[in-house]
């Protein structure tokens, strides 16, 4: 049965992996050994480094993406590595992000990727056979599963099979038997807070005679003689389970080791758990995002402290093959996952939880105790952003936002950042890249109630967008609040003029004079962007991150902006894609100017790297219509005279089944097809070009 806190449980166990992960990340091998994260950083206790927003890692990015089986392949039915393999193909861009391309023999993943683009099918992907022994029982199969876990609450036995199902894509033996392990224990933490049960469920899943279960008893008997000295046990694994006799680059065993320690030393604390997990070494942040999960669901919440979940602030990014869905809000994702997980046990969901989801567009209802959504303010001097229960507009939470005495002109905004760029970020090891979840023509709305406490005129708002290149804020008219009211904000976003939209929300000020100086609250509720989206990408105002031209996510090919397009040169197929991956009707134009080649093309309702539609230029006097289905396939095509070094207004608009192409204002082309329903637009080639693409218009129907 599905606990009564089931979706606190998931939202505290994902935030638990996210902590651990950028606690430990910091501090991961090779460079840092045991001995220096000892030398240098002591007893921790906290983060060890600040960042301007976290960049998650493979980590993070494989039980997010991949978990996306459940939606592509297994709708109605268990998952099974076939499902989750062709999730790896349809989600990485060869090469970059995801996960760790340390080349074919080297990194188990990179192989894996390799073995399925060459037809090698999983689970044969990633076993013995195909690999060997030491590529196989490397720590990816544990590192990648936490999702598994969370959507098969109470369930060790299928929250391990599901594990294993995902781990045999790329793992085996060993490999495979800590994704059993942890999903397991996942499962088993929404049903106890005991630590000494859920690591018992865990080994409950997994042979008895393994490595993997040889191992963790080796910890708890050590703990049981030596129960208050984990350095002392981590001593003993180096000893008698070290890297020196597990070869390959990030060995199962002596990591499996380490969670083992730092759950049973941790005694079900949350914060020690992860800290201890990061004090130990080895790949410190998989085994501190994989027992942050854990003990995440088993302590809740309220066992999280704040010096760990604030600077998290409910959010983080992937690096997948989709700029918008590699921007995630950690509450919405969490009901996500609730819904799934009753889906999974065949139970009803709740229609409070379905209603409060919603993946087409923003919805932040600050129902989740604790949750911000990622909502920022700009000058903490004067204000300061926290959850509050004192107050909603609907249900139980809201935002708080203090304004400590502020005069007349004195301002702070109080925003989302619906998109990020390469400057945005402390590192890049894992490339990630965006496309805006807030666009030209969309709505956006919010509640806002004042509680003024000083002050000789209460205070006033302005609604505003900020474009990402120029900085500009597109600062809507002022609006003075209402003591002791709720006010319905609502406006229309603006057309930016080819720019993109990195921060959304409010200018809070000050009306009152200097005595006395304005001091009180305003409660955000039900702030949501939404509504059909008409904008423009100009790629004057553009520029490169993260590799890719903004806001395109790049796969294969060298692209660049030159003389105001975006420009690709190429040997191989190769696409780029771009907006709301959930967009179902729209009409997508852009100039098209061949160079060379016989194909230059534009997709829509791309679901990712193996899934969606090409239509355009195509072969000597032809336009084309193609599916890509894991494999392209021509649906229609026709004559069309084209030449290189002219510009061509290519429109693909997908209303329904229908797909339409349009070639300088003419219908060329039209076909019916239903398979896929949604997804990003973007252009692509099928193979050698050089093209310019320019003056990209969107308008959804």
């Amino acid at each position: 049965m599905i606990p009564s806190n089931y979706l606190e449980k998931v939202y505290a166990g994902y935030l638990g992996m996210n902590i651990g992960i950028r606690l430990g990340a910091p501090v991961e091998p090779t460079i840092w050994t045991y001995e220096r994260i000892k030398s240098t950083y002591g007893d921790i206790t906290d983060y060890v480094k600040e960042f301007k927003n976290f960049a998650a890692d493979d980590d993070a990015n494989g039980p997010y993406y991949f978990l996306r089986a459940l939606y592509d392949d297994a709708t109605d039915r268990d998952i099974t590595p076939n499902d989750v393999a062709r999730a790896w193909l349809n989600y990485s861009r060869e090469g970059i992000g995801m996960f760790w391309w340390g080349g074919y023999g080297v990194s188990t993943e990179h192989t894996a990727y390799i073995n399925l683009k060459n037809g090698i099918p999983a689970p044969d992907s990633g076993s013995i056979r195909q690999n060997g022994k030491i590529i196989a029982e490397q720590i990816g199969g544990q590192i990648f599963i936490d999702t598994w876990g969370l959507v098969n609450p109470c369930n060790p036995s299928k929250a391990a099979d599901f594990g294993e199902a995902a781990a045999r894509v790329s793992h085996d033996g060993e490999g495979v038997l800590g994704a059993r392990f942890f999903c397991a224990a996942i499962s088993k933490a929404f049903e106890t807070s005991d630590i000494n049960v859920i690591l018992a469920a865990g080994l409950g899943q997994i042979p008895h005679d393994s490595l993997y279960a040889q191992v963790a008893r080796a910890v708890l008997e050590f703990h049981t003689q030596h129960p208050d000295d984990f350095r002392a046990c981590r001593d003993m694994l180096e000893r008698d389970w070290g890297y020196d006799k597990y070869r390959g680059v990030c060995h199962i065993i002596p990591n499996a080791g380490v969670c083992v320690l730092a759950m049973i030393y941790g005694q079900g604390d949350f914060n020690r758990t992860v800290e201890i997990a990061t004090m130990c070494g080895w790949d410190t942040d998989c085994n501190a995002g994989n027992v942050g999960t854990v003990l995440g669901v088993a302590c809740g919440l309220e066992g999280i402290a704040g010096k760990y979940r604030e600077p998290i602030n409910d959010s983080i990014v992937m690096s997948g093959i989709s700029g918008y869905l590699n921007i995630l809000d950690i509450p919405t994702y969490a009901k996500e996952l609730a819904i799934l997980g009753y889906r999974l046990a065949k139970q009803s969901c709740p229609q409070e939880l379905l209603d409060s989801f919603t993946e087409r567009d923003i919805y932040f209802d600050f129902e989740l105790p604790g949750s911000t959504h990622n909502i920022r303010i700009s000058d903490p001097f004067y204000c300061r952003a926290k959850h509050s229960t004192e107050r909603a507009y609907r249900g139980t939470g809201s935002l708080e936002v203090l304004f400590d005495r502020m005069n007349r002109g004195e301002k702070s905004k109080v925003y989302y950042k619906p998109f990020y760029t390469r400057d945005d970020f402390s590192d890049e090891r894992y490339s990630p890249v965006f496309s805006p979840k807030a666009y030209s023509g969309q709505t956006v709305s919010m509640k806002i109630y004042l509680d003024q406490w000083g002050g000789n005129e209460t205070m006033g708002i302005a609604p505003y967008v900020r474009l990402a290149k120029s900085k500009k804020e597109l600062v809507q008219g002022y609006v003075k609040l209402v003591n002791g009211e709720w006010l319905d904000v609502e406006f229309q976003i603006p057309d930016t003029e080819g720019e993109l939209i990195d921060e959304v929300g409010i200018v809070l000020e000050a009306y009152s004079t200097r005595k006395p100086k304005s001091l009180g609250r305003i409660f955000i509720d039900e702030f949501r962007i939404f509504g059909k989206a008409s904008y423009s990408i100009d790629f004057r105002k553009q520029a490169m991150s993260f590799g890719c031209v903004t806001p395109f996510a790049h796969n294969h090919g060298a692209w660049s902006i030159e003389n105001g397009a975006m420009y690709l040169m190429t040997a191989e197929p190769s696409e780029a894609y771009a907006g709301n991956y959930f967009a179902s009707d729209y009409s997508v134009s852009v100039k098209v100017n061949p160079q060379n080649g016989s194909s230059h093309l534009v997709a829509v309702r791309a679901q990712g790297a193996m899934r969606g539609y090409h239509a355009g230029l195509d072969g000597d006097n032809q336009v084309s219509l193609y599916i890509n289905n894991f494999g392209f396939t021509k649906l229609a095509g026709c004559r069309y005279d084209w030449q290189f070094d002219r510009e061509y207004d290519v429109q693909v608009t997908v209303q329904g089944s229908a797909i339409t192409l349009c070639i300088d204002g003419e219908q060329v082309l039209r076909h019916t097809d239903d398979t896929f329903g949604y997804g990003m637009y973007g252009v692509s080639t099928l193979g050698a070009a050089r093209t310019y693409f320019s003056d990209i218009r969107v308008t959804e129907i």
